[in-house]
């Protein structure tokens, strides 16, 4: 659990880390360099889901080397799940409890996830990203690993995020 204590506004108090993989952690289907290991850090705090269509089919690479990362710090292994539409993305955050979830993506197909949860964090990578998942998103970082660093830094958060 990550709790933030944002001056005003509301307390957030996230459970779940929701991370779309193609375009936002992984690159013409190959998982960005540092991404394992944060998400490994991470996992100490808050369970971490990851959603792809699988566009490049590198899926059990990409999920092997989370796992390897995660093992090496003994924490839990991410709950993947194939989706086809943004839809399906906004119906696995809305199963979960989308108050206590941050998201992270760049796809068109992330807008309606985003428009669900408590944290959403566009990302302007290589791959571009979709102008309506970024005006749906209350952050906007150009690296995924920013993204990453910012829950692991939480003060930068609340820095971003203060009223």
């Amino acid at each position: 659990m990550l709790t933030l204590t944002i001056p005003g506004r509301e307390p957030l108090t996230l459970d779940h880390l929701v991370c779309d993989i193609n375009g936002t952690l992984a690159e013409d289907g190959f998982l960005i360099d540092g991404a394992a290991g944060r998400l490994a850090q991470l996992a100490e705090t808050l369970t971490i889901h990851l959603l792809t269509a699988d566009t490049y089919g590198t899926l059990p690479t990409i999920v092997e080397q989370i796992r390897q990362a995660a093992i090496s710090v003994d924490a839990t292994s991410p709950q993947v799940r194939r989706v086809e539409t943004g839809e399906d993305k906004a119906r696995y955050v809305s199963e979960l409890t989308p108050p206590a979830v941050v998201a992270i993506g760049n796809e068109a197909n992330d807008e309606a996830m985003f428009q669900r949860v408590a944290l959403s964090i566009g990302v302007i990578g290589r791959e571009g990203a979709c102008m309506r998942t970024l005006l749906a998103a209350q952050i906007i970082v150009t690296s995924p690993l920013d993204a990453l660093d910012l829950l692991l830094s939480p003060k930068r958060l609340i820095a971003t995020l203060r009223a």
